[in-house]
């Protein structure tokens, strides 16, 4: 069987099986999620009624990519709860606990992790049950056997776990990333499960069009860059930073990286730009927000001129001239933009698998010095 053009006999020889077929699975995963979120909506719905019923606050969590699947949910908790939702890093919470957490009010913590091994994950649960006034905890992870999923809380606590082919076994996290964030997704907006499946088809056949265009992104990885910038807004913000992390990872730091709005860019980063920079827009399917996107590409003429230009993009966007469109839809039916969010890192996992490939790296396992690891080791939790 091939995944992502490469037969498994070449994946396995450079080292990069897993990753391709973990990118290739997520539309299918995807499909599976909703089913099994379906199947739990009793229970899911039941756990979060008492836990936001007693919560002042949400806060999202997670250490690396799972920290940036909260910056894309922070709009959905917070919209579908009533609750002010915050997405901090399990990295910050450790070491500033008491800047996030007080004895005067009552949160929702939702944590997640491939792994659920990290030190910082376990700590944070600790330290939530210990300076909250109450915590209720939901855990959302790739792995039933971590100690995320199986430690115990002073409070109410509810476990959601992906298939299990969504715990990636390769380095960098990709169906794991895409699938806790669609799972994030479908449980903030648990009360329209129902009506979501279609929503969930719909971004399955989205992802199955990027796959397919990995011809094209195999070649954009063909270029000489060596700088790579990623732009989003709103929950597609998150997606843009995964996108750095994940082309910067898979090329082991080759390629340096740097994400930020469409707003933000012209604050000063857009100085990172030059003809050894590939610049990758993640547009949003909202008019009122492209109106902003719309007007950052366009003053792109201005100043140093990036080696290549890519958009992402559900549909042709009037007034966006590109000499790379990847283009996920027909036109005929929309995405709600927060599932836009779960599609749209495709391409920058394809980026870096390809560009793995060309740097003489194996995607599986990218870091050559081990400075980077599939479970952060090394990380020691003091008392406070």
């Amino acid at each position: 069987m091939e995944f992502l053009g490469y037969s498994e006999e070449v994946l396995s020889s450079i080292g990069g099986l897993h990753t391709a077929k973990e990118i290739y699975q997520q539309p299918e995963i995807w499909t599976k999620i909703w089913e099994e979120v379906h199947t739990q909506r009793n229970d899911i719905i039941k756990f979060l009624e008492t836990a936001t019923k007693n919560s002042n606050s949400i806060i999202l969590t997670g250490a690396g990519t799972s920290a940036f699947i909260g910056l894309s949910l922070r709009g959905v908790f917070s919209n579908n709860s009533g609750k002010i939702t915050e997405s901090i890093s399990t990295t910050h919470l450790v070491s500033h606990p008491k800047d996030y957490l007080s004895q005067e009010h009552p949160i929702l913590l939702v944590s997640f992790a491939r792994s659920g091994d990290s030190p910082e994950s376990k700590a944070v649960v600790e330290l939530a049950d210990k300076y909250s006034k109450e915590c209720y905890h939901l855990v959302i992870t790739c792995n039933a056997n971590g100690a995320l999923a199986k430690g115990s809380t002073k409070n109410g606590k509810y476990v959601f776990l992906l298939p299990e082919e969504a715990n990636d076994k390769s380095l960098a996290m990709t169906s794991s990333y895409s699938g806790m964030l669609l799972a994030g997704i479908l449980i903030a907006r648990i009360n329209e499960i129902e009506s979501l499946k279609n929503q969930v088809s719909l971004l399955a056949s989205y992802g199955n069009n990027l796959i397919a265009s990995s011809e094209k992104i195999k070649t954009i990885a063909s270029r000489n860059f060596k700088r790579a910038v990623f732009l989003g807004s709103g929950p597609i913000y998150g997606t843009a930073k995964e996108s750095h992390l994940k082309l910067q990872e898979l090329t082991d730091g080759q390629v340096i990286c740097k994400h930020d709005s469409y707003l933000g860019l012209r604050h000063g980063p857009k100085a990172v730009i030059d003809s050894s920079t590939i610049i990758m827009y993640l547009f949003s399917n909202s008019d009122y927000v492209l109106q902003y996107e719309k007007d950052l590409v366009s003053s792109m003429q201005k100043g140093s001129k990036p080696l290549c230009e890519v958009g992402v993009m559900e549909t042709s966007i009037e007034g966006i001239n590109l000499e790379n469109k990847l283009i996920m839809g027909t036109g005929q039916h929309t995405l709600d933009e927060e599932f836009l969010a779960v599609c749209s890192i495709i391409p920058a996992q394809l980026l870096g698998f390809f560009k793995s490939i060309n740097l003489g790296l194996s995607p599986d396992k990218p870091s050559a010095s081990g400075a980077i690891s599939r479970v952060v080791e090394g990380v020691k939790i003091y008392n406070l």
